[in-house]
């Protein structure tokens, strides 16, 4: 069987930048590698560059007999290359790999156009790969598949990713009859956009006058939004990816200062607004938490983005099916 004859395989690209990501336009080199453990005759070694979207759902409704569940998906490709590393050129149309280690380089280009990022979620992802195809004479084909970590290159250009972001809140606590003294809170955020790993700092103004304490918390929400084609039916999923508390706020105190600063992790996957299919949004939510009553809170949309930085090679090891 070919799945006994062929070992250790694994695809050797360079790498465009430390995130080891690749975006519309890019060229990508490299080597694919692999051992046989005898000789193998074969058709074609073949390599498909693909990215699409997709998702799937499913709700219930009912009980009993009467219990019924409704499946949505949906799913859309961006694109398919599909070309040829080795041929069959040798006599009657096959070739004949002898036992050993092989290397067979390989260039491809992504498309140019508006793909979103890579995205796993919980009901639906975004992916690009690249897929090396081993055809065979009477058998079936054998495949090794090797994921790509793509980036959507945001417009830097755009002063409104870039300016402070201010917000407000206030309430008071009632008690039967009683009001107390109003909480309020007034934050700025240093900017819109961020890259995984970055720290967000929030400059926060608060006044106590009730005679509770307030505990400040700030969140990291993810917001995934997925959808049929017709956009008639959705699903969306709320994760919290990263939380920290401030100092409590004293009862009858006035005009704190306090600087809150939030580590997005680097893991966190970047935004996405241009899937038809998917979207992730992020938020940025901080609270006064007060014992008994509502938090008190100010809401701030962010975007996850990433930059470009200097190439080093990297290697992977396809998974096969």
């Amino acid at each position: 069987m070919f799945q006994e004859a062929i070992k250790n395989f694994g695809i050797n690209f360079e790498a465009l930048n430390e995130r080891n990501t690749f975006s519309g336009g890019d060229l990508i080199t490299g080597q694919i590698r692999f051992d046989l453990t005898k000789e193998t005759k074969i058709n074609a070694i073949t390599m498909k560059m693909k990215g699409g979207a997709n998702v799937h759902w499913s709700t219930s409704s009912g009980s009993g007999k009467r219990k019924r569940r409704k499946t949505y998906s949906a799913r859309v490709d961006f694109f398919t290359y599909k070309s040829v590393l080795v041929c069959n050129a040798a006599v009657n149309g096959k070739t004949r790999l002898p036992p050993g280690t092989h290397v067979y380089p390989f260039s491809c280009q992504l498309p140019r156009g508006d793909f979103p990022s890579s995205f796993n979620g919980i009901h639906g992802r975004i992916s690009y790969s690249l897929t090396v195809g081993f055809d065979r004479p009477w058998h079936l084909s054998k495949e090794f598949i090797t994921e790509l970590n793509f980036v959507n290159h945001i417009d830097p250009n755009q002063p409104e990713l870039w300016a402070p972001l201010s917000g407000s809140n206030s309430k008071t606590l009632c008690c039967l009859c009683c009001a107390s003294g109003p909480i309020t809170m007034t934050v700025s955020l240093d900017k819109k956009a961020f890259k995984p790993g970055e720290t967000a700092k929030m400059v926060c103004s608060f006044s106590n006058a009730s005679s509770r304490t307030a505990t400040p918390k700030v969140k990291l929400q993810q917001k995934q939004m997925y959808y049929t084609h017709s956009r008639n039916s959705k699903r969306m999923v709320f994760k919290q990816l990263a939380w920290v508390s401030g100092e409590p706020i004293g009862a009858h105190t006035s005009d704190v200062q306090s600087e809150i600063l939030l580590t997005i992790p680097s893991s966190a996957s970047l935004t996405v607004s241009n899937c038809s299919i998917l979207e992730v949004d992020y938020f940025i939510e901080v609270s006064l938490c007060v014992t008994g009553s509502a938090d008190l809170t100010v809401l701030f949309p962010i975007i996850l983005c990433e930059v470009r930085s200097h190439a080093h090679p990297m290697q992977y090891s396809g998974a096969n099916i």
